[in-house]
């Protein structure tokens, strides 16, 4: 899966709008939405709302967790824990880029949101390196991935696999044969 897909399955997640237009519920495969009255909120998928937004249908409302105080809270407790922390939603990273990408205008103090994030995003990304340093030198045969988003993972995953491939490699190199241990007998 490539970061692409991973912002593909982001859109998903349910953001609020206030429309300015009123229309009917509208019967969707993924579910219903609406109706939307103008100046009454209403909860739709990331991707109509972007979608309303550029249509300028829409004003779009940050999610609760999208508030400064908030970020530097998680910021302030990702830095102090050694393992990671639960984030406010798994596609946090995604959302927010998204979000002030269209939206920004919607977003109060965008730009100390987007440091913000950023912050908590290196912090976690420094972590996971950590991790996967010890991981690797211990020769671990698992690891336990609690509290990762799949931005995350994605973002480190392919770099995990081929250094665990290299060190199969080289293990499987460095052990003798059974062939030649028998002859020596």
């Amino acid at each position: 899966m490539d970061a692409a897909e991973v912002e593909f399955l982001a859109e998903k997640e349910l953001v609020t709008i206030i429309p300015n237009f009123s229309l009917d519920k509208i019967y969707l495969i993924g579910g219903d939405l609406g109706p939307f009255n103008p100046g009454l909120p209403v909860e739709v998928p990331l991707w109509l709302a972007i979608n309303l937004k550029q249509r300028q249908k829409c004003r779009l409302l940050p999610p609760d967790w999208m508030d400064v105080e908030k970020l530097e809270q998680m910021r302030d407790q990702e830095r102090k824990e050694e393992t990671f922390t639960a984030v406010p939603s798994p596609h946090y990273m995604e959302i927010t880029k998204l979000l002030l990408n269209h939206a920004s205008d919607n977003i109060p103090k965008a730009d100390t949101i987007r440091t913000l994030i950023k912050d908590l995003w290196d912090t976690r990304m420094a972590k996971l390196r950590v991790s996967a340093d010890s991981f690797v030198r211990q020769q671990e045969a698992h690891a336990k991935l609690d509290n990762l988003t799949l931005m995350e993972i994605n973002t480190s995953g392919a770099f995990l696999t081929q250094a665990l491939n290299h060190m199969y490699k080289l293990r499987t190199n460095l052990q003798p044969s059974e062939s030649t241990q028998s002859q020596d007998l």
